[in-house]
């Protein structure tokens, strides 16, 4: 009877052995990862294409226009070569200006990541009215640099300003800060480091709030320093922030432009000033040597892509240690 079954069985089967048939038909993975290729290249073209229009060929056309002298208002920009590049290494004002640009920029990102990560630290403690002082700290940031550098302008007056009442009061004479070229360098940066140090202490503010508990509280269990503390446990926490301002920062401070056309417009005596976007402005607008300045600018770009490469090649030889 049993093997009667079995054959019966069998015979249904219509004498085929190995496993059943799949139930349904099989998964459509290509056409699924199709889609997903779509959907990503639906969501990135617009953004593709603003770059390509609004950054990437103004770029292509500066640095075509660096090979010209046009002068903003002729029709036709005649090409000249290089020019413009060999007048700009040769001049006498280059190194005063390159000079102002690494001086201000050198100032302005270290200072500025150093107070705000000052900041950070003081007001992620639980003290009383912290949320005011963080509001506080935060407003120059998101005030413009042309009122901003206005309002500086009487804080620096050499006559009646703030910075002279101050230093009357401790017995000092006071500088004159649009005189001297190396005070009136010193007034702009700390202008903009005022202005600008609420977007350091924010972004820090935000990874110290993010940061591992657990760490903490074993760096406190071991009975570690607070010095040892923050440099053990805190800063390599922090390293990816770090990395992030030191390139944003950068950037903003190469670029001010507003703070310093407000304050001293490029002086004084000469170039005092000027820095490297400052100079673009100058060649471009007021000297009606728009050629000249596309060179300037693109050398300006030039040295920013450079530095960036080296921070990114120093933030990854960072990770693998």
């Amino acid at each position: 009877m049993q093997s009667t079954t079995t054959s019966e069985q069998a015979a249904s089967a219509g004498g085929r052995s190995g496993p059943p048939d799949p139930v349904g038909p099989p998964p459509r993975r290509s056409s699924g990862r199709a889609w997903e290729w779509t959907l990503a290249a639906l969501l990135l073209l617009p953004n593709l294409a603003l770059l390509v229009v609004f950054t990437y060929r103004p770029l292509l056309d500066n640095i075509r226009l660096s090979f010209t002298d046009w002068n903003i208002s002729a029709p036709v920009a005649n090409p000249i070569g290089v020019a413009n590049y060999v007048e700009w290494f040769g001049r006498a004002d280059t190194r005063t200006v390159l000079g102002n640009t690494l001086v201000f920029t050198v100032a302005t990102v270290g200072i500025s990541m150093a107070l705000g990560l000052a900041l950070a630290l003081l007001l992620d403690q639980r003290l009383r009215g912290r949320n005011l002082v963080r509001s506080v700290v935060f407003a120059p940031f998101v005030i413009s640099g042309a009122a901003i550098g206005l309002a500086f302008q009487f804080v620096f007056d050499p006559q009646f300003g703030l910075v002279r009442d101050l230093l009357v009061r401790v017995g000092l004479g006071t500088p004159n800060f649009y005189q001297d070229s190396g005070w009136a360098l010193f007034m702009v940066t700390f202008t903009y480091i005022w202005k600008n140090l609420g977007y350091t202490f924010v972004i820090y503010l935000a990874a110290l709030q993010g940061r591992r508990a657990d760490l903490d509280e074993a760096a406190e269990i071991d009975g570690a320093s607070p010095w040892r503390h923050f440099r053990k446990v805190l800063l390599p926490q922090l390293r990816p922030t770090t990395f992030f301002l030191s390139i944003t920062v950068l950037l903003s401070s190469v670029q001010v432009f507003d703070i310093i056309n407000v304050m001293t417009r490029g002086g004084p005596v000469g170039n005092g000033t000027t820095t490297l976007v400052y100079q673009v402005y100058q060649e471009t607008f007021l000297n009606q040597r728009a050629g000249y300045g596309a060179t300037v600018a693109t050398v300006m770009f030039l040295i920013l892509l450079l530095v960036t490469v080296v921070q990114v090649r120093i933030m990854d030889k960072g990770q693998q240690t």
